[in-house]
């Protein structure tokens, strides 16, 4: 077995024994990444040299008998909307294309002392909005299974390293399903921790109340030995959850008696691929062999859920996205062309003797926010500022957002009660395998039903992970969507490693 095709478990386990080194390890991921992310895409940035540089310093600390961290000389990708000190953090945007940050987000800094081998930056939507990777600036990711096909977004370029096997874990974040749909779509293990598991700290934020960090792997132990390092109480973050972390990896072998598991009847219905729900239902006969009980349940509210989230991410979105102003960092557009378009628009007014035209005019600053902004954003992203600018506005704020923020808790109240009767939830992640690239690209509404499973999770808090269950006739990739009561990642965790022991959809990769 080449060391790119091993587990992350099963490398520090080899690394541990002295059967591999971190610096071999590394060197075979980038040359993966080299030989294939041309066709892939799937990397903004790859830091060979100063990965080898911690891997080989790894090696040394290791050779030497010095303490260690979990992950010790193993290779991990970033999603590129993490601040790292030093290095061009860009959310995939052209306004952040240049920035640098001045400090490290908790999670980086967790990954460093955890000893682990940052190899690159990964691609990902614009801001993170999107769900198949194609609102990118700086580029387009391909699905490995089938490269005419989307990874999934917004956390795509995350995905797609991993099933290419190029890194043995990745991070993603999840908005309303951005690392579950994408870990469907490619085929790899996706978890969304609780709200507050793992610190925002540092995380350039599209929905302050809906983001969330979150492992991405090709195993489920190995997302919960991911999951032990990022998270945690976090002081930096008002919202990080005042909690312990548990060592998930303790207890992962240890199957769960008694097992009762839903399935929301609203999830199987007009919408759904055939040959999803169908990987879906058999992935649940194994539940059931297992010993698991399996009962229907309902979810009345959740057929708000797409229109609660597109109130309220965009409105989040809109705020935070309004510090981008281009006059302390980001995108500036070329000055000395504005204000000469600006002197000439003044000229023509004056002609004109269009005096209304003139105290209406832009003064130089105002001109510089707009076309900087509107040269700095995608379309996508522009979109979304301006949904979350409606809805804030004076008259619609308590007819949208105000009335959002009440279905929210309904949506809450739902979960809630559902899981006083059983343990987990069990769906479809996705409602249809990958697609081809470009076929809804102009069609945002179809865009956003990419969603319709996932986006109550990030609505109510709670955890959810999507893990392979199956592959359409066509060869590709579907995902079962499992979802526990908030801060429950554990049981979450053990009840998706017992389907993984049981089948074995998780060790099937593309042929590159």
């Amino acid at each position: 077995m080449a060391w790119y095709e091993a587990s992350a478990t099963q490398l520090l386990s080899q690394l541990e024994s002295g059967e591999v080194t971190s610096v071999e390890v590394t060197q075979a991921c980038l040359d993966r990444i080299a030989k294939h992310d041309g066709q892939i895409g799937a990397f903004l940035k790859v830091s060979g040299e100063k990965a080898l540089a911690k891997a080989e310093e790894v090696d040394r600390k290791r050779k030497g008998g010095q303490p260690l961290g979990k992950l010790a000389g193993v290779p991990v990708a970033v999603k590129d909307l993490l601040c790292t000190e030093g290095e061009v953090t860009t959310c995939a945007s052209k306004m952040l294309k240049n920035f640098v940050p001045p400090y490290s987000s908790t999670v980086i800094k967790k990954l460093e002392a955890a000893d682990a081998v940052i190899v690159g930056k990964t691609n990902m939507d614009e801001f993170a909005m999107g769900g198949s990777t194609e609102n990118s600036a700086l580029g387009k990711t391909r699905n490995p299974w089938d490269t005419n096909l989307v990874p999934g977004g917004s956390s795509g370029g995350a995905a797609a390293c991993l099933a290419a096997q190029m890194v043995p874990l990745s991070i993603g974040t999840d908005t309303g399903g951005s690392i579950r749909q994408p870990a469907s779509f490619c085929g790899v293990v996706g978890l969304k921790p609780t709200y507050g598991r793992v610190s925002r700290y540092g995380l350039i934020a599209f929905a302050s109340s809906l983001d969330q960090i979150g492992p991405m792997a090709r195993t489920v132990e190995d997302a919960a030995l991911f999951l032990e390092v990022m998270g945690g109480h976090d002081p930096a973050d008002s919202t990080s959850a005042n909690v312990p972390c548990p060592e998930f990896t303790k207890s992962i072998d240890k199957p769960l008696e008694g097992l009762r598991i839903g399935l929301v009847k609203e999830h199987f219905g007009d919408g759904l691929d055939g040959d999803v729900e169908k990987a879906v239902r058999e992935a649940v006969k194994v539940y059931e062999s297992l010993g698991a009980k399996v009962v229907d349940i309902s979810l009345p509210h959740n057929k708000y859920g797409i229109a609660t989230y597109y109130i309220i991410a965009p409105s989040e979105a809109s705020s935070n996205l309004a510090r981008f102003d281009s006059a302390h960092y980001g995108h500036r557009c070329d000055e000395a062309t504005m204000l000469a378009e600006l002197e000439k628009e003044k000229a023509e007014l004056v002609a004109a003797g269009d005096d209304v035209g003139l105290k209406r005019m832009d003064t130089p600053l105002i001109r510089m926010y707009r076309q900087s902004r509107a040269e700095g954003f995608g379309p996508e992203v522009k979109r979304r500022i301006m949904l979350g600018t409606y809805t804030l506005s004076a008259g619609y704020y308590d007819a949208y957002y105000l009335k959002a923020l009440k279905v929210r808790r309904l949506i809450r109240e739902d979960y809630d009660k559902v899981f006083k009767s059983v343990d987990l939830i069990v769906g479809p992640t996705a409602p249809n395998p990958a697609f081809a690239a470009g076929s809804k690209t102009n069609d945002p509404l179809a865009m956003y039903l990419e969603d319709l499973y996932t986006v109550t999770a990030n609505l109510a808090g709670i955890p959810a992970i999507s893990v392979p269950c199956g592959m359409t006739p066509a060869g590709l990739p579907v995902g079962l969507h499992m979802q526990a009561p908030a801060l429950e990642e554990d049981r979450l965790l053990r009840a998706a490693h017992m389907f993984q022991k049981a089948t074995d959809w998780h060790t099937k990769t593309p042929a590159l």
